[in-house]
């Protein structure tokens, strides 16, 4: 029986994608990052350690010795942490490896993008042995497809706000500036940062008081699938419905909807609007 490593950060992902890899009769081996995966996860795997997200060498060490095949990074790692105050005391304090401080070194101390980062370690990890794969491999029936997922119906207005907002989330997603914008009869009321989706969504709710406003979130062409792929869930859902939101937009097959059937009926009750739409399209 083959196996697979999930490298685990914070939600409900990891946890998914392990029953996913059980499904395909592959053992899990799991490695927790340390202060991000749920007390959940470790029971969800047939061996399972905890590590730094600054201590890769662990997970290369973890990695060989249960023979893993391939491996997954999955779940949040707050983008914020490396943009705090006191950003060096917290990467002492994790405890970096000579691993990523001889990659921090030779390949990333003049490009801080956690993109970058994330893909210059994954293309580094492969080269040592261990391969991380498109991090929805395990998760097929939770991507966002083409298409109204909810009974609930958008509207009119919300129809011509996603006309008019996706060719503007395509371009700012190529920019790499975010992966979501807020939209209001044909206005751009807030754009997606380093805050993450439900801090937007909580900010445009205060921007946008009068409510029925639709929410576009999916990745960029060239993003690394390996990594990072934007998600939406349960909370996603009650934020948006405290905020006033009408409808929600998604990449056909480059979001993932954690829990995508629990994420529906939510949406339904909130009587929010799910639709898939194609990258290229619109």
């Amino acid at each position: 029986m083959g196996a697979t490593a999930i490298i685990a950060g914070q939600g409900a992902l990891p946890g998914l994608v392990a029953q996913g890899v059980h499904a395909a009769g592959r053992r899990v081996i799991g490695i927790g990052l340390r202060g991000q995966y749920t007390d959940e996860f470790p029971s969800q795997c047939d061996a399972f350690i905890e590590a730094g997200f600054m201590q890769p060498g662990r997970w290369l060490k973890a990695a060989r010795q249960h023979d893993v095949e391939d491996a997954v990074l999955i779940g949040r790692v707050s983008k914020g942490l490396m943009h705090r105050k006191n950003r060096l005391g917290w990467l002492i304090r994790e405890f970096p490896d000579l691993y990523i401080l001889n990659l921090w070194y030779r390949r990333l101390r003049h490009d801080h993008r956690t993109s970058v980062l994330l893909s210059t370690l994954a293309d580094d990890l492969a080269q040592r042995g261990l391969t991380l794969v498109d991090s929805t491999t395990y998760l097929p029936e939770h991507m966002a497809t083409e298409g109204v997922l909810t009974r609930t119906q958008p509207s009119a207005s919300s129809q011509s706000d996603i006309e008019f907002g996706w060719p503007l989330l395509m371009h700012s997603s190529t920019l790499h500036i975010g992966q979501a914008i807020a939209i209001r009869e044909r206005d751009v009321i807030s754009v997606e940062a380093v805050e993450g989706t439900n801090a937007m969504i909580e900010r445009t709710g205060k921007l946008c008081p009068r409510g029925g406003w639709t929410f576009l979130k999916t990745a960029s062409p060239d993003h690394d699938m390996r990594s990072d792929v934007p998600t939406i869930g349960l909370t996603t859902i009650q934020k948006a419905a405290e905020a006033g939101c009408a409808c929600i937009t998604l990449g056909a097959g480059r979001v993932i909807i954690a829990e995508k059937p629990a994420v529906i009926a939510a949406a339904d009750e909130a009587q929010i609007a799910i639709v898939g739409v194609k990258p290229e399209s619109v």
